[in-house]
């Protein structure tokens, strides 16, 4: 049998341990209390709107404008005739792929899918083109996208790129919404 330490009596250790496990239990059992508290409170996840405004379709050089993909991932691209939105997102897995100007395409970064100026796919995993969002000109003049409606082609074959509302027309050149 082991004799108590001169500088510390029996009774002292075994309360000092008494506490501090009285401490622990306490500690986890708040943790746990705060836990089950904090599932009453619902988690809100605050996203852009859908609808944005870009700007006016003359503010736009031909080819593919990249001011967007940071803050909404969405190119616009400006041909002769027309102004569409492109959603930065590969359809085959969702990575966003790279505008690469010298070779006039979009590349995805992950599986190599390659899609042209008008996001149709020609290379790579990818089942279909990239989607187009809602375009339209508002009163004052200025283009407005709407991310909630997007227009798609299917691998089948069915694709929504000629409605009306999934491009701008410039200059009167194609029918579409007028610009």
């Amino acid at each position: 049998m082991t004799s108590p330490s001169p500088s510390q009596p029996a009774n002292d250790r075994y309360l000092t341990r008494r506490r501090m496990t009285w401490a622990m239990v306490c500690a986890f059992l708040s943790a746990i209390a705060l836990m089950f508290v904090r599932f009453f409170f619902p988690r809100v996840l605050f996203e852009p709107s859908p609808r944005f405004r870009i700007g006016q379709a003359s503010d736009f050089g031909m080819g593919v404008d990249e001011r967007f993909r940071q803050s909404h991932r969405v190119w616009i691209v400006r041909q002769p005739d027309r102004l569409f939105v492109l959603l930065a997102k590969c359809t085959h897995l969702g990575c966003t792929p790279n505008w690469i100007e010298s070779e006039n395409k979009f590349k995805c970064p992950c599986h190599g899918s390659g899609y042209d100026m008008e996001g149709r796919n020609f290379e790579g995993p990818a089942p279909r083109p990239l989607d187009r969002a809602q375009v339209e000109v508002d009163a004052e003049g200025q283009v407005v996208v709407d991310l909630s409606r997007l227009f798609v082609c299917s691998p089948a074959g069915g694709c929504e790129f000629d409605q009306p509302a999934s491009f701008v027309a410039i200059s009167g050149g194609v029918s579409g919404n007028p610009g």
